[in-house]
């Protein structure tokens, strides 16, 4: 078996452990943890997908992250996947969580937060550029062709969110 996920139903309640590779292949729904970094100035991180990427090959995205691994928290997954790919070690705060129709498949989206004050050291395998970007550069990139399309869903409901539901720090 490759990478092994959690099954989950339509209340993000766990079935069964399965290979996320089936997960993906069945449309069967599993959780994934993602993080939007911002800097002390509320710029967003962006950055664009390796060329070689096995998903969403030289697309841009305003989010991180991936697959929570069997037992673990959509908060544990965040600051793994942080740590991994951007090599920062830090505890993101969960923000929302939807159903997300997804372009490969069907998955909960746990979405967190985090300022970033340190430098940060992307992975290769998983950034090939990144830059800071005010929030109106990042509404206009969102629109853009080559915006992975999962994360233009979570930027709306991201930017939704009232000033009240959602600070910023």
């Amino acid at each position: 078996m490759g990478e092994l996920v959690e099954r989950v139903d339509e209340q993000d309640q766990v079935l069964e452990v399965v290979d996320r590779a089936e997960a993906i292949h069945q449309g069967w729904l599993h959780r994934i943890a993602t993080i939007v970094c911002r800097d002390e100035d509320g710029r967003f991180l962006v950055h664009r997908r390796p060329d070689d990427s096995s998903r969403f090959p030289g697309q841009y995205n305003w989010m991180l992250g991936g697959a929570a691994d069997v037992g673990e928290s959509y908060e544990e997954a965040a600051a793994r996947e942080l740590s991994e790919e951007l090599g920062v070690h830090a505890a993101p705060r969960f923000v929302l969580k939807f159903l997300c129709t997804g372009a490969i498949s069907p998955y909960w989206l746990g979405l967190h937060e985090v300022v970033i004050t340190a430098p940060v050291r992307p992975s290769v395998q998983e950034v090939a550029w990144h830059d800071w970007l005010t929030e109106p550069e990042l509404e206009s990139l969102v629109q853009k062709q080559k915006f992975a399309p999962d994360a233009r869903e979570a930027f709306d409901r991201y930017r939704n969110l009232s000033r009240a539901d959602h600070p910023l720090s």
